[in-house]
C-alpha cells in the first residue's frame, strides 16, 4: 500500500515500470521517518513479481511474491550493517559482486536494495562503483539514504535520484489519526508528536507508540530543575547518558531554538514545542540573547560529535552545565 505522501514518487517509479525503462541504479533520499525503505521494496517486489496488478503493485500471491515475503527470494538481495552502530565493510560489497556475476534465476529483474548506503566506508564504496560501471543484466541496484551527502560524487552522479519530501503537519496528522484510530481529543497530543519527530509521519507513529512524548517531557522536566537549580547538571547527564542520545540532543536544541524565539515573540503554532509554550515563554524573560545562542552553538557540535567515539555523559555534563551557568547569571 502507496504511503499518502509518497503517491507522486510512486507514480514516479511506477512510469519507470510501465515504460520498461528500470533504473540500472536508483538514489533514494530523504530525512528519517518518511517511509524510503518501504517505497524501495514496494519498487523491488513489483519489479520481481510475475502478475503485478494494474495499479503497478505485485499481485502478493505468485511464486516471487511469496518467496519474497519469506526472505527467502534469491534476486532479492539486501546489503545493510552487519552490526547496529557499524558500516558497510568491502567484505559485503565483494560478496554482491560475485553475486552478481551470476544470471538473475528468475525470468524478472533481481533487485539490490544499500540501506543505509552513506554506510559504506570508503574501500566499499570505491569497490561499488564497479557494479555501477559494469553493470549485470536485468538487475537494478536501489541505494537509500538519509544523507546522501556522504556518498562519493562518482556513486551519486551514476543514479537516477528520487526525493522524498517531508509532507506538511496536517497530512501527517491526519495520517496519524486515522492509522491510530484517534478522536478529535487526541488532537494536540498528535501535533506534539509530529513536531517531535519534524514532521516525519513514521517516526511520529512510532513516537506515539512507544511513549516518546512522556520521555520527552520528563527530560524538560530535569532541565527545566536544573534551570531553577534544583537539580545538579552532573547528576542528571549521568541519568541521560543511557536514554537516545539523537533524540535528546534534537529535543535540547529544539528547546533553545523555541527559547529564541520566544525572544522574539513568535506565534505559538511557529514553535517545535508548542505545548510547552508557557514555560518557555516565562523562562525566556530572564535569559540572554548571547548565552542561548552560545548554547546553541555547542548543541549543534554535540550533534556532530554523535558520529565519534565520544563518552555521551561527559558530552550532556558539557551542555548541561553551561544551561545551568547560563540561569545562574540570572
Amino acid at each position: 500500500m502507496t504511503l499518502p505522501w509518497q503517491q507522486h514518487q510512486w507514480e514516479h517509479l511506477r512510469s519507470y515500470i510501465a515504460q520498461e525503462r528500470i533504473p540500472q541504479a536508483l538514489l533514494i533520499t530523504g530525512n528519517k521517518g518518511l517511509g524510503k525503505q518501504q517505497l524501495a521494496r514496494q519498487f523491488a517486489v513489483a519489479l520481481l513479481c510475475a502478475t503485478p496488478k494494474a495499479d503497478g503493485t505485485a499481485c502478493e500471491h505468485c511464486s516471487s511474491c511469496l518467496l519474497v515475503n519469506a526472505d527467502t527470494h534469491p534476486d532479492f538481495i539486501r546489503v545493510q550493517p552487519e552490526e547496529e552502530g557499524k558500516g558497510i565493510g568491502i567484505g559485503q560489497i565483494r560478496s554482491l559482486i560475485t553475486r552478481l556475476t551470476l544470471k538473475p534465476q528468475f525470468d524478472t529483474y533481481r533487485v539490490v536494495i544499500i540501506n543505509p548506503a552513506d554506510k559504506m566506508n570508503n574501500a566499499a564504496a570505491n569497490a561499488f562503483l564497479k557494479c555501477l560501471e559494469e553493470p549485470t543484466e536485468r538487475t537494478s541496484i536501489i541505494l537509500i539514504s538519509e544523507k546522501p551527502a556522504k556518498l562519493p560524487a562518482t556513486i551519486i552522479s551514476r543514479c537516477q535520484k528520487l526525493a522524498i519530501p517531508t509532507p506538511d503537519k496536517e497530512t501527517v496528522v491526519d495520517w496519524l489519526a486515522e492509522t491510530l484510530r484517534c478522536d478529535d481529543t487526541m488532537n494536540k497530543t498528535l501535533h506534539c508528536n509530529v513536531s517531535l519527530a519534524q514532521g516525519a509521519p513514521l517516526l511520529a507513529l512510532d513516537y506515539a507508540n512507544d511513549k516518546t512524548l512522556a520521555l520527552r517531557n520528563d527530560c524538560f522536566e530535569a532541565w527545566m530543575a536544573i534551570a531553577k537549580q534544583r537539580k545538579s547538571p552532573v547528576i542528571v547527564a549521568e541519568d541521560w547518558h543511557k536514554l537516545p542520545a539523537a533524540s535528546l540532543i534534537f529535543w535540547l536544541t529544539s528547546w533553545t531554538i523555541d527559547l529564541i524565539k520566544c525572544f522574539y515573540h513568535t506565534q505559538v503554532e511557529n514553535l517545535y514545542n508548542p505545548d510547552l509554550n508557557a514555560p518557555l515563554q516565562e523562562l525566556s524573560k530572564r535569559l540572554e540573547l548571547k548565552g542561548l545562542y552560545k548554547l546553541y552553538d555547542l548543541l549543534l557540535l554535540g550533534r556532530q560529535r554523535l558520529d565519534t567515539q565520544i563518552n555521551k555523559q561527559l558530552l550532556f555534563e558539557e551542555i548541561l552545565i553551561q544551561w545551568h551557568e547560563l540561569n545562574r547569571s540570572k
